[in-house]
């Protein structure tokens, strides 16, 4: 490897943390958030069903809106400016320090997820673009998943030790809680701006300010590939329900329940750094684009196990139900991001990027609404019931992706 060579494979690596602790520091602030909704909302006197259906739409307009923020990333190239609106809009999660009336949260909740759908596809085209041809986009979004879920273990710690330290769990403690987050937030944009000279600086993406926007067709594999995720995803048990159910049943103290919200962000992370790099190698052994695809087949066989472990009333059930809990996101922010870059042209991929995270909102607005609906009317075996039937769709639709693939399709 050459000097120039060398400096650029630095550069790329600089890059590739700095967007790990842009993600880090995003994950304090909303993560943390995430981890105390259900339980501040239970005591504001808002049932399952409301905290199910808003964090059902806040998902869906978090992932739907992206179809539409990346093509316009595409068409434009304005990349940064998606990532930097996107990012600015975490605000709001520290203003829900301020009120404690439901229709503003609704809003706050909502602008949060809707400042995710715009800078995540620009963000994930940027990184897929300099990682590729250097360190493998495996080991990219390993990485910057493993550095995002230290934020999302860190982050559900404030309000942890805002309990410990005031001995209470109150409408005010959560209210602190909420407030705190505006450091990360702080932190968070200035790293984003860092993240931006550095990247020009370096002219690592060159490509982006003269390419254009092309209206070739997507692979038949990328739709297949987006089924599969689609069907994991309804299956799979949103946190919001299981806060809510730990709750509900005097199972866990409140910070209890953040304090395994953020161990299963460890193990998320532990994941995201392992299965990134045996995606890598799996492309690297089978010599091609699509080779890492083999590892999801344990996605769907795994999440079928989390309804009947964390919707139990056994504490070590639950704990193991958690651990599961976080290898499946681990694999999900990994894994399906990493594919999506190696299944689709560059020239498409903000596109790609959008569409399929529209679908994966969608899938998680059905299932979050449905199930936190199913959860009030206590038909906890129709949920069971319900993730079996889906994950046995999304094995299916494995298998078949898997021969598409060998075709070359």
């Amino acid at each position: 490897m050459g000097s120039k060579s060398k400096e650029q494979f630095k550069s790329v690596i600089t890059v590739i943390t700095i967007f790990g602790v842009i993600s880090l520091l995003g994950d304090m602030v909303y993560e943390s958030a995430r981890s105390a909704n259900s339980q501040y909302f239970n005591l504001l006197g808002i049932n399952a069903a409301q905290v199910g259906l808003i964090f059902g739409i806040g998902e869906f307009l978090g992932y739907f809106l992206r179809l539409i923020a990346g093509i316009l990333s595409d068409k434009s190239g304005k990349h940064w400016l998606f990532i930097f609106i996107g990012y600015g809009m975490l605000i709001a999660v520290p203003l829900m320090g301020l009120t404690m009336n439901w229709d503003i949260l609704v809003i706050l909740i909502l602008a949060e997820r809707i400042g995710k759908s715009l800078r995540n596809p620009a963000k994930d085209t940027i990184l897929s673009a300099v990682a590729e041809n250097q360190v493998g986009t495996g080991f990219a979004f390993g990485l910057q998943e493993a550095l995002d879920q230290i934020g999302a273990f860190t982050g559900p710690l404030i309000f942890t030790l805002v309990f410990y330290f005031t001995a209470e769990n109150g409408v005010a403690q959560y209210q602190l809680g909420y407030k705190l987050l505006l450091i990360p937030f702080i932190a968070l944009m200035f790293f984003v701006t860092f993240a931006y000279f550095k990247t020009e600086r370096e002219n690592l993406i060159p490509s982006i300010k003269r390419k254009e926007f092309y209206t070739e067709n997507l692979r038949p594999t990328f739709w297949i590939y987006t089924a599969f995720t689609f069907f994991c995803t309804l299956g799979f048990v949103n946190f919001s329900v299981i806060g809510y159910h730990l709750k509900a049943n005097n199972l866990l103290s409140d910070g209890n329940i953040t304090l395994l919200y953020s161990c299963a962000m460890i193990v998320d992370a532990i994941t995201a750094l392992v299965i990134g790099r045996a995606y890598d190698q799996m492309k690297k052994k089978a010599k091609t684009k699509t080779g890492g695809l083999l590892v999801l087949i344990a996605v769907p066989f795994i999440t079928l196990l989390i309804p009947f472990l964390t919707l139990s009333t056994s504490t070590t059930m639950i704990i193991i139900g958690m651990i599961i809990f976080g290898i499946v996101i681990g694999t999900h922010e990994t894994i399906m991001r990493s594919a999506i870059a190696d299944i689709t042209p560059f020239n498409k991929r903000g596109t790609s990027y959008g569409v399929f995270n529209a679908c994966y909102g969608l899938a998680l607005l059905g299932g979050a609404a449905l199930m936190g609906f199913l959860y009030d009317l206590n038909k906890l075996g129709i949920i069971k019931m319900f993730t079996c039937i889906t994950e046995m769709i999304a094995i299916l639709l494995y298998f078949k992706m898997s021969q598409m693939t060998k075709s070359g399709q």
